[in-house]
């Protein structure tokens, strides 16, 4: 089986699809900066790094030293983040500098350092964890909205990079996730809110796409798979998070 390499992988979608590669037999990497999270996947077979993917004075030292050792066949670039939703003319400038570290510029060189030897070889299969923000306009979340979308757009230029070479390149694009992500931003009534109304899509499922994906036969690549609630007829609204006082 392949080895595998799962960014952000402390929590909802990434925790899932570790668990979920795992699982299948392939041997896993999985990276995040809760410890005790991944002390809890290690007991369950999975290899941990301790990773702060947003600082870059030594991201490219240590992402060296796992392609050395574990020459990754798989990447899921899933390592992501949102701020407190809200009009974009109140947002604070780190925060912008903060989601497009987060969410687009690790992903880059991430994938920068795992790429070429995937390229050498002929085969592997790259993932990005996007967003239907990204495709979608979406009030109170403009940064967070840019930052997926030039990460889909990287993933398809990429795949057309890479095709030659017999490595696959998928966009994953999700829709309402139950998970993790506003735990930190939105109080927990608001986030109840969100999910009001549907059955929301659970990081399992994505994890179980990312498997059927991975099975087809290599001669087959899905440039982009969108996952959503069947209940979600309309891309659903983020409240904004209330203003401290």
């Amino acid at each position: 089986m392949a080895q595998a390499l799962v960014t952000g992988a402390t929590s909802g979608i990434g925790r899932a699809i570790a668990l979920a590669l795992r699982s299948a037999g392939h041997r896993v990497v999985a990276t995040g900066r809760n410890e005790a999270a991944l002390a809890e996947l290690a007991a369950l077979g999975i290899e941990s790094l301790v990773l702060d993917l947003a600082d870059p004075t030594i991201l490219s030292a240590r992402l060296a030293a796992v392609q050395e050792r574990f020459r990754p066949e798989i990447l899921v670039n899933n390592a992501g983040m949102v701020t407190a939703p809200g009009d974009f003319c109140d947002m604070a400038e780190a925060d912008i500098h903060r989601l497009i570290a987060t969410n687009l510029t690790q992903a880059l060189i991430v994938t920068r350092a795992m790429a070429p030897a995937m390229r050498a070889q002929g085969r592997g299969h790259i993932f990005f964890t996007g967003s239907v923000a990204a495709h979608a306009p979406y009030p109170n979340m403009a940064v967070y909205a840019a930052t997926k979308a030039a990460l889909g757009a990287f993933a398809q230029s990429l795949r057309l990079d890479l095709s030659a070479a017999g490595v696959r390149v998928t966009e994953i694009v999700a829709g309402r996730v139950e998970s993790p992500l506003y735990k930190d931003v939105l109080p927990a009534e608001a986030r109840a809110a969100m999910y009001a109304g549907q059955t929301a899509v659970r990081p399992e499922d994505v994890a179980a796409m990312v498997l059927a994906v991975l099975n087809l036969p290599p001669h087959v690549d899905v440039a982009r798979f969108d996952i959503l609630p069947t209940r979600q007829p309309v891309s659903p609204q983020v409240p904004a998070a209330e203003k401290s006082k």
